[in-house]
């Protein structure tokens, strides 16, 4: 995995919660998300094909990631591109068994999206901002 995937990943990872950015017909909305998870060389996420906030990605897949860890924050952008591959969404119910309560490959509600077009900024008050794209 580069660099600033991995950078981008352990990140959020560390950071448990990231916010998540979408754009609700001109209305921003921000919600608090989970998952993120490296499948198939890139990084992905999950959610329900019954929320609000899969038919935003949907209209509009530009979205914006954010999250705070100790003094540094973090902005992605990225396109998020629908996987409905099985495997797809296996991995991410393996990596977050959690979710399995809620959440089966065979459902028909599970989702997730690959992140394309990825910028990640790392920044602080105390050192210079490290940039990444992927």
């Amino acid at each position: 995995m580069e660099d600033g995937k991995k950078r981008t990943l352990e990140f959020l990872k560390a950071a448990g919660t990231y916010f998540l950015a979408t754009d609700d017909n001109g209305q921003p909305r921000v919600r608090p998300f989970g998952t993120i998870h490296e499948f198939d060389g890139k990084l992905y996420i999950q959610t329900g094909k019954k929320k609000n906030v899969s038919a935003e990605i949907h209209r509009n897949p530009k979205i914006e990631i954010s999250a705070m860890l100790g003094g540094d924050w973090i902005r992605l952008t990225a396109i998020a591109v629908e996987d409905d591959r099985r495997e797809a969404l296996v991995s991410m119910l393996d990596a977050y068994p959690e979710l399995k309560a809620m959440y089966d490959p065979d459902d028909g509600n599970t989702e997730v999206f690959a992140l394309s077009d990825c910028r990640s900024v790392i920044a602080s008050f105390t050192h210079e901002p490290e940039s990444y794209s992927f």
